[in-house]
């Protein structure tokens, strides 16, 4: 009983560090974006292209450690002695790899890369998380930008 709490435990531990995407997307603004003023101008998509938005590298670090931990936890409980020594330490290796490589999946999004000529006849690119919004070339769109992002919105 208490084997398999430990396991449920650590794997609830695992999922809890998956990453938070939301804010990837244009329907999304953070608490420090809040009352903040934003700059608008208008364009013409003139490309959209569906692409995978990978999180970062550094927050596998939650599910290497959880891997990790559940790895050495299976290990530990085959083998005898020297065995279960050897069994530990490889099933923590092996599964700190395969944690990380869990959340790098986990992680990645579907995005959308907006190329909007703007009215004033610049073209610029913008990649957010695709949304409920769907977004077309020719679709005159809204661009909202704050000096650190810019969100593509429909008009």
């Amino acid at each position: 009983m208490t084997k398999h709490l430990t396991v449920a435990v650590l794997a609830g531990m695992m999922l809890a560090g998956c990453a938070n995407n939301s804010m990837l997307s244009g329907d999304v603004y953070s608490s420090s974006e809040v009352k903040e003023a934003w700059d608008v101008t208008y364009g013409t998509l003139v490309s959209v292209r569906p692409v995978q938005i990978q999180g970062s590298e550094d927050s596998n670090v939650i599910g290497a450690l959880g891997g990790a931990v559940l790895g050495g936890f299976l290990g530990n409980t085959i083998g005898g002695s020297t065995g279960r020594g050897l069994a530990t330490t490889s099933g923590a290796v092996a599964g700190g790899i395969a944690g990380s490589s869990a959340e790098g999946i986990v992680n990645r999004t579907q995005g959308v890369e907006l190329e909007v000529r703007k009215d004033d006849g610049t073209t610029i690119m913008v990649v957010q998380k695709q949304n409920k919004n769907r977004f077309y070339v020719g679709q005159r769109v809204a661009l909202a930008n704050n000096g650190r992002t810019t969100i593509v919105s429909p008009r």
